[in-house]
């Protein structure tokens, strides 16, 4: 009996022993030794949590024998691994460093971890958490944070998204021609403009680059490239809930869990939505336009089976039902055509009134409803095999958008044009291959190949007139023209269209950064690209009166016509880029880059412009491609302490520029494409941040742009113009088109300005230990004109944006106070001209203020 109560004894002491080894005990501190309360302690995979007390002591059973990991974050600090090799008698001392290391920030652009300042490129990066922080829930209001970035939208089919003023073309969107600006999530590349309207998804950082990339990543990048990345699943359970509302009825919420379902293999869920009433009052029908009612859902599965694979499965999809986007009226100007067809002698030959010119009463009285109903999601997956001393990556995607609008383009109560809807249903497939890495001790680089495909199809896209169209494109009162007061002859008159566009882009890729001498790096680059696109296009009149007199059916064919056409083209191009990078230290990277770029050809889908015949005009089906030659010279400082300055000088020349053009003809009022000549870009770009310790952060960014067309003489007419005659061969002829040669490129601000400001100090609040802050931001576009071709109405004053924020953070806590556009400011984003440019001219308004609260629980 004495030997078994030895025995059972021994086993408790053992078992007490055993448990001992597996407690960690130690303390958190900070810079100069200062106690850490409510670090957040966990061991690595596992779901064990602990946090330390108010003298940032922790004790955490790690429930396994070492050797293990422990990880400790708190905000403000870079969350840090420990590795417990064994379990000490003594507490250990474990210090945390601040995250106030800007120039140690992380980027992916060259198709490898580096480290930013170090990256001879311009690049703006922004966190998640920042971005959200600001009121950018998407890439719409990126653009107040980063000055080199223009994005204008009168709905998500027709964004320009550019930087430095090129990429897109400006205006309403012809779905014939590719961006210049590569938009890329998880290495994913989306196609469609629409993209950007998406409200983000547990966002890791955004990195904008600016200038061409064509030799890194996959699709041409002839402007530039928004590289986003998404936080991945991990094996530890987490999850957040952030919740926002505001006035309007502002509602956002997002969620998101993740944990792993076995030893190697972790999913994650995220969904978001955001509501929120309209800012346009629609007197008509008694209801509010331009609001918000967006939902997504992304899940992704992330397998690593071990240190050298891993394999990232995502899925998502947006669904977006917004009370549309309505232009408000905006004015009216004289036209150079006769009195008998200004704007305000039509509207008093058809009994209408003048319309009320105060856009900014937020008011609009269409007759047709504004819908601008999408889809867009689709699947990928990523493969990263460590292979020597680089990374093997495929990355495959399917990727999708349906698009269901209407719109008034009259933008009035009037019965003229009463329907625009470009129906559209877009699938992509691209598979990009490439491997990145360090090739000797000297040279490192990137080599890929990449391939895409499109099938984008118009689904009956119609344009329809009503009954008071007739005396919009009547020229006279006498004669054949008399006849278009006919009754009826075109209430309910259009067109449907139906196009297929089938592209094919193809490419292979490589760029190599070679240390010549200590620290002095060359980099060349090379990249061939091959394009083929193909279009089908039937486009059939219906409705109006229905007769055999052919006076009248001459008349009607002068609004609108059949127009088919097939054609098919292909090309290729061989581009490249040079540059030189010297880093004599770590506080200094001085480089300059000469480059070549490209952007495929184009094909018109928006209606041709009609012969003197009648018939379509094929010579602009097909719209040549873009060609790029680019300058750049850089440098990126750490002046001192806590301080970042980077300056780069830019000049960028392109031939065979492919720009949206407005045509007086109201069969194509959604615009064709067109080439200038030639084009030039140049500006200075000044970015800076400072961080002093945990209390003050600050960033500001300048950027001078100046272009121009270079050459362009087959310029439509701007609106004011609309009707000018000019002499030929002693003949008074009216014209379509002048030469806007040394006139300014549309939507590019020459000076550009945003700052932002950030105070905090320690605090808790409710027990739990955190910082209470104060920010604000401020941003400022000089004016842009809003027309391809100089105007002298259609012009965007320039305008100046304040935010600001105010509340507490911890780690798992966050509760602030926002307003963005604190001082109301009434501005527009764009304006256009309205179709048949008989004078009227509406605008995009931007929003007025808006304030609210949000807070975040993470657990």
């Amino acid at each position: 009996m004495k030997k078994k109560l030895l025995i059972l004894f021994f086993l408790i002491l053992s078992s007490g022993a055993l448990f001992a080894q597996n407690t960690v005990r130690g303390s958190v501190k900070g810079a100069n030794n200062a106690k850490i309360p409510g670090a957040t302690i966990t061991v690595r995979g596992t779901n064990i949590v602990t946090r330390t007390d108010s003298s940032g002591v922790f004790t955490i059973d790690a429930k396994q024998q070492p050797p293990f990991y422990i990880r400790i974050s708190y905000v403000g600090y870079k969350p840090q691994d420990f590795q417990i090799l064994k379990i000490q008698d003594v507490p250990i001392e474990l210090t945390l460093v601040e995250d106030t290391q800007l120039d140690e920030i992380v980027v992916t652009s060259r198709r490898r971890s580096e480290v930013l300042q170090d990256v001879p490129i311009p690049i703006t990066v922004i966190g998640g958490q920042a971005a959200e922080n600001a009121g950018a829930f998407n890439v719409n209001r990126l653009k107040e944070l980063v000055p080199s970035v223009q994005l204008f939208a009168s709905n998500a089919r027709n964004t320009t998204l550019n930087i430095r003023g090129l990429g897109s073309t400006f205006g309403l969107t012809n779905d014939g021609i590719d961006s210049g600006v590569g938009f890329y999530v998880d290495g994913v590349y989306h196609a469609r403009p629409a993209a950007t309207s998406t409200d983000f998804l547990d966002i890791e950082r955004i990195e904008v680059i600016r200038g061409p990339q064509g030799t890194l990543f996959g699709k041409n990048t002839t402007a530039g490239a928004f590289n986003i990345t998404t936080t991945k699943p991990t094996q530890t359970p987490t999850a957040k809930v952030e919740m926002s509302v505001g006035n309007y009825n502002f509602l956002q919420a997002k969620a998101s869990v993740s944990g792993g379902l076995s030893k190697n293999l972790a999913a994650k869920i995220s969904l978001s939505g955001t509501q929120r009433d309209g800012t346009i009052w629609n007197t008509r029908e008694e209801r509010k336009y331009s609001g918000q009612n967006n939902l997504g859902f992304k899940g992704q599965l992330y397998y690593t089976p071990s240190d050298r694979l891993q394999i990232l499965l995502s899925g998502d999809v947006s669904v977006q039902h917004p009370a549309g986007y309505p232009l408000v009226i905006a004015g009216v100007t004289q036209t150079e055509r006769s009195a008998f067809r200004q704007y305000a002698t039509i509207l008093s030959a058809l009994g209408y009134q003048q319309p009320k010119i105060d856009p900014f009463a937020r008011e609009i009285n269409t007759n047709t409803p504004w819908r601008h109903n999408q889809s867009i999601g689709g699947i990928s997956v990523n493969v990263d095999y460590k292979i020597g001393n680089g990374t093997l990556t495929s990355t495959t995607a399917w990727r999708f958008w349906n698009w269901d609008p209407t719109n008034d383009r009259d933008f009035s109560e009037l019965a003229a044009l009463t329907k625009s809807q470009g129906n559209s249903r877009h699938d992509q497939y691209s598979q990009e291959i490439r491997y990145a890495g360090n090739i000797t001790e000297k040279i490192s680089g990137v080599i890929g190949v990449f391939a895409l495909g499109q099938n984008l199809k118009g689904l009956d896209q119609t344009e329809e007139v009503g009954k008071d169209q007739w005396r919009f494109v009547q020229t006279s009162a006498t004669g054949s023209q008399a006849l278009y007061s006919t009754p009826g002859l075109l209430d309910g008159f259009g067109v449907k269209t139906n196009s297929t566009i089938k592209s094919l882009s193809a490419a292979v890729f490589g760029q190599v950064d070679w240390e010549v001498v200590n620290n002095l790096h060359i980099l060349p680059g090379l990249r061939y690209t091959y394009d083929k696109k193909g279009v089908d296009y039937n486009r059939n009149t219906y409705g109006g009166l229905q007769t055999t007199d052919a006076a009248l059916l001459a008349l009607k064919a002068a609004v609108y016509s059949d127009q088919q056409f097939n054609t098919s083209t292909n090309n290729n191009n061989l581009s490249g880029n040079l540059t030189v990078s010297y880093r004599p230290s770590t506080r200094l990277n001085a480089y300059a880059t000469f480059s070549t770029a490209y952007k495929p050809v184009g094909v018109n889908v928006g209606g041709l412009p009609t012969t003197s015949t009648g018939t379509a005009d094929l010579s602009v089906a097909v719209v040549k491609p873009e060609y790029v030659e680019h300058y750049e010279l850089g440098v990126k400082t750490k002046p001192f302490k806590g301080a970042i300055l980077n300056i780069t000088a830019f000049n960028t020349d392109i031939d065979d520029y492919q720009t949206n053009v407005q045509s007086p003809q109201l069969g194509v009022n959604r615009g064709y494409l067109a080439n200038a000549e030639q084009v030039n870009v140049k500006g200075l770009e000044i970015d800076g941040t400072y961080q002093l310790e945990r209390f003050l952060s600050l960033n500001a960014a300048l950027s001078y742009l100046d272009g121009k067309y270079v050459k362009f003489t087959n310029a439509p007419l701007p609106l004011e113009e609309t009707g000018h005659t000019e002499l030929i061969n002693g003949v008074a002829t009216q014209v379509a088109f002048k030469d806007a040669s040394g006139g300014r490129l549309p939507g590019i601000s020459k000076w550009n300005v945003s700052g932002g400001a950030e105070l905090s100090t320690s605090g808790s609040l409710a027990t739990k230990p955190g910082r209470y802050f104060i920010a604000g931001d401020v941003s400022y576009r000089s004016d842009y004109s809003s027309n391809a071709t100089p105007s002298a109405v259609l012009n965007v004053a320039g305008y100046s944006l304040l935010n600001a924020r105010l509340g507490f953070r911890s780690e798992k806590f966050s509760a602030f106070i926002w307003s963005r556009n604190i001082g109301n400011k009434n501005y527009y984003e764009q304006l256009q001209a309205a179709a048949g440019n008989s004078g009227l001219y509406a605008g995009v308004l931007g929003d007025p203020r808006t304030y609210g609260a949000t807070l975040r629980f993470s657990f």
